[in-house]
């Protein structure tokens, strides 16, 4: 053999000791490397800054709402509520569906631009319905004059908007969790083995009770920001997006599971109006 042969050999055992092969697509060991897709590094520092995020802003929410009161506690809150859901994300598959941990796994980045706008666009409408249009615009005083704080008076609306979004939140925890590897963040268009279609706690009542976890959980956000704007984008731009994912997704699950998926979406609701 030589040198390069025995360069080249010594090369391949190396790959193999630190490869996992325990099925196709599985990730490999060098994956968890700072430039992997399951970095180490890149997980633990996101989980990082989720947990200061959430510890921080849910103290300044239960300040503002408690020992100064105003109505801004809601924008903390918000960011409290997003930085808890998108540690879930990533929680949530480690635990069920660990192959797929990846750092993508929290949805901080690959949700686009279009995601951090309508974000960014919800804190704005707050702070600035708070500031020039403090007794017209929020939702919250569409029903009655309300609550600079917890402490005082609350709105249907508010309360509402707490339902929808611990609801939401809890109801798309639950999915991910029964799912377990049958659950992916993105739409599977082959049948990968062990694959199954899943019927049943959560999805005995509902085919994609993710999707449905995630639309109201939206729209709860908004009526706890006491956005009208922002709610009414929401609406709109999440029913256009799941109702187009869902179609795409559902063809392939015909595709999969046949006969099976064609009674199963019979006999089970979305959870979402008109889709």
């Amino acid at each position: 053999m030589t040198p390069q042969e025995q360069t080249r050999a010594r090369a391949h055992i190396r790959d193999d000791t630190e490869s996992s092969d325990s099925d196709a697509g599985a990730p490999t060991f060098t994956a968890t490397y700072p430039s992997g897709k399951m970095s180490l590094a890149g997980i633990s520092l996101r989980a990082m800054v989720l947990g200061t995020s959430l510890g921080l802003t849910s103290s300044m929410a239960l300040a503002l709402s408690t020992v100064y009161p105003t109505t801004l506690w809601r924008v903390p809150f918000f960011i409290a509520a997003l930085s808890l859901f998108h540690f879930l994300e990533f929680w949530v598959t480690a635990q069920y569906n660990t192959r797929y941990a990846t750092v993508s796994a929290f949805l901080l980045s690959s949700n686009g631009w279009a995601y951090n706008v309508a974000h960014g666009s919800a804190v704005v409408e707050c702070v600035v319905s708070h500031y020039l249009f403090p007794a017209q615009t929020s939702f919250g005083r569409l029903v009655t004059v309300t609550e600079p704080a917890f402490g005082s008076e609350v709105s249907l609306l508010l309360v509402g908007g707490f339902v929808l979004l611990i609801v939401g939140q809890v109801v798309r925890t639950i999915a991910m969790a029964t799912a377990a590897s049958n659950f992916n963040h993105h739409v599977q268009s082959q049948h990968q083995e062990g694959h199954v279609l899943v019927k049943s706690g959560l999805y005995g009542y509902l085919r994609h009770p993710s999707y449905f976890g995630f639309f109201w959980w939206g729209l709860g956000t908004q009526l706890v920001l006491g956005n009208v704007v922002c709610f009414v984008a929401y609406a709109l731009v999440l029913w256009r997006f799941f109702s187009s994912r869902i179609k795409r997704e559902e063809a392939y699950l015909i595709s999969f599971f046949g006969d099976e998926y064609v009674q199963y979406r019979k006999d089970t609701p979305v959870g979402i109006p008109g889709i």
